[in-house]
């Protein structure tokens, strides 16, 4: 089967923002097609530049009124199509979507070429917080009107189509042509039986955007489109529940490739049915989309200040059991972690892989973010938390020194964090990658102004961050790092490890930083147990050295001491290492790069 896939740029007044996002996607080398949908005058002369700086590479069409977005995508899709192109990716004029993303919307369609692969949008900051909780709405409906999880976000503009498919259903149906177009295309490409696969993609808001989104009046039109859906729905009922236990459908040439083509793709076709579940190679954790929204974590602070903690927890059981039951991915990381657990227990019982087991393990991890809520708040005092042996801590802080303390997502680190600043025990300072959680840390921030200070966020392990991060340690600070997660701009420098009987990827960074600090060095990790929280601190090098002719060796004894450690703490509390992904992943892909 030919692949030739194009992107598809709908404009309706973007004069400022279309210069960029073309320069910006012209450099991926595909062709692409602009759909002017009636522009002012301004917009017409840049585009009209813009066609004649990349001639060859950009087809302008016009649209002689506004007729929409709608409009404008169907325009692009067929005008792709009948110039003889496969796949059309469509992404919208205004900047907001990151084009870097584009090579893995084209390898995700290459490998699975009758799929519709669809943006899931990851947001910072800058997101209307109206659009975002709006949007919500949309999702429930598009899965009633589906009977499905499958579309996980129905509005986002970045797309890829396979055009023969896209382009049979625009020819036969009469589609709205605003704003509700993106929604409803998605639903009817699925009553008909088409793939979706999702890839997590970073969307930013300017503060001077320019947006087209007519409050009231495209709301109307997706309203009055959801009720037509959803009547549809109900038409197609018996189809639809039938259609559940059969598999969705293929592209119709799909398995037409020579044999040694389809081998050669399939470590694309896995990477990517990866990220359809959210389920990035050991390395992506980052790109997992965090889920929970602002508005949630907002009204549990609000019960838990007027009812108080334990009435609040009871919320923790349907919000976890609605998690364990659409988090596909997290169940099965789950899973996974308990069947390596299991089989290399030496002795003893261990939790069994399972609906039961991941629902106790995600209640753990929001039961821990409950009590760094709890903490950061202040209630939670010194007498909820006990070490099991503080004579290596009171040493420490006695000696004046600073240090680094490895931990784990494990149990709950950040709980003891805010009793030591609550309680001035020491100065510490989490070293974290913060862009991943940015909701639920803007939570704990509103809760108690010390949180931001006591946070150092940082992207990679290089000169700089060593430069500032020895600043701190000889202030006598305790910076706190995890070693189980490889950091999210480290590409490739991991060790393997043995880790519950099977190889697993750590990262070299807190080593590498621990060599160069030359600074003392300790593990640290706090278990939820019957009586409240223990606190288990212990020393892991009085200093590392990292020979150059040896430095491999050494930093794999250092990753295996660290890995042997953190599988006895999982085994002591085995529901409590919160790693919702393939942690193994990376080791089973034997990435280039690693040690």
């Amino acid at each position: 089967m030919n692949f030739a896939p194009c992107i598809v740029i709908p404009i309706y007044n973007h004069k400022d923002a279309i210069g960029a996002t073309v320069a910006n996607l012209a450099v991926q080398r595909l062709p692409i097609f602009v759909v002017d949908d009636g522009s002012d005058a301004a917009t017409q002369q840049v585009l009209a530049a813009l066609a004649q700086q990349y001639a060859g590479q950009l087809t302008l069409l016009r649209l002689p009124v506004n007729g929409g977005k709608g409009a404008a995508v169907m325009a692009g899709l067929r005008a792709a199509r009948d110039a003889g192109y496969t796949h059309a990716l469509q992404i919208d004029a205004d900047g907001q979507h990151d084009a870097t993303d584009v090579p893995r919307f084209i390898d995700a369609a290459r490998a699975e070429p009758g799929a519709v692969i669809l943006g899931r949008p990851v947001y910072d900051e800058s997101v209307p917080k109206a659009r975002l909780y709006g949007r919500y709405l949309t999702h429930v409906w598009v899965w009633i009107e589906t009977l499905s999880l499958t579309i996980r976000d129905s509005m986002c503009g970045f797309r890829l189509y396979p055009l023969a498919l896209a382009c049979e259903l625009i020819d036969s149906v009469a589609l709205p042509t605003r704003m509700d177009f993106d929604i409803e295309i998605l639903v009817r490409l699925h009553w008909r039986r088409a793939a979706f696969r999702s890839i997590p993609t970073r969307v930013t808001y300017a503060a001077d955007g320019l947006s087209h989104f007519d409050v009231l009046w495209d709301n109307v039109r997706i309203s009055r489109s959801h009720t037509r859906l959803a009547f549809g729905m109900l038409w197609r009922l018996p189809m639809l529940l039938a259609h559940k236990v059969m598999p969705r459908r293929d592209a119709p040439a799909a398995d037409m490739r020579e044999p040694d083509e389809r081998n050669g793709q399939r470590e694309q076709h896995e990477q990517h049915e990866r990220h359809e579940r959210h389920e990035p190679r050991g390395q992506d954790w980052w790109r997992i989309a965090e889920r929970g929204s602002h508005l949630g974590m907002a009204l549990l602070v609000l019960s838990c200040k007027l009812f108080g903690r334990r009435f609040t927890a009871l919320w923790l059981h349907p919000i976890v059991a609605y998690f364990l039951l659409t988090g596909r991915a997290a169940r099965k990381a789950s899973g996974n972690y308990f069947t390596h657990l299991g089989a290399s227990a030496p002795h003893g019982e261990t939790p069994r892989p399972g609906w039961l087991s991941a629902y106790r393990h995600m209640l753990a991890f929001a039961q821990s973010g409950f009590d760094k809520l709890a903490a950061w708040s202040g209630r939670v005092d010194d007498t909820d938390v006990k070490f099991e042996d503080r004579s290596a801590f009171e040493a420490l802080i006695a000696s004046g020194k600073g240090a680094l303390v490895i931990g784990a997502h494990l149990g709950n680190l950040e709980m003891t964090r805010a009793l030591a600043v609550q309680g001035a025990h020491a100065k510490v300072t989490a070293v974290v990658y913060t862009e991943h959680a940015r909701r639920f840390n803007s939570v704990l921030a509103s809760a108690n102004s010390e949180f931001a200070r006591h946070l150092l966020e940082i992207g990679d392990f290089g000169p700089e961050t060593a430069m500032m991060m020895q600043e701190r340690v000889d202030a006598g600070e305790l910076l706190v790092i995890v070693g189980d997660r490889v950091p999210a701009h480290e590409a490739g420098r991991t060790t393997d490890a043995h880790f519950l009987g099977v190889r697993a990827p750590f990262a070299q960074g807190p080593y590498v930083l621990a060599h160069a600090l030359g600074c003392p060095v300790y593990l640290f990790f706090c278990l939820k147990e019957r009586d409240g929280y223990r606190l288990y601190f212990e020393p892991f090098a009085e200093r590392i050295e990292l020979p150059r002719r040896e430095r491999a060796q050494h930093l794999a004894a250092w990753a295996q001491r660290y890995a042997a450690r953190l599988e006895h703490y999982c085994r002591k509390a085995p529901y409590q290492w919160f790693n919702f992904f393939d942690f193994w992943a990376g080791s089973k892909r034997g990435a280039n790069g690693r040690t």
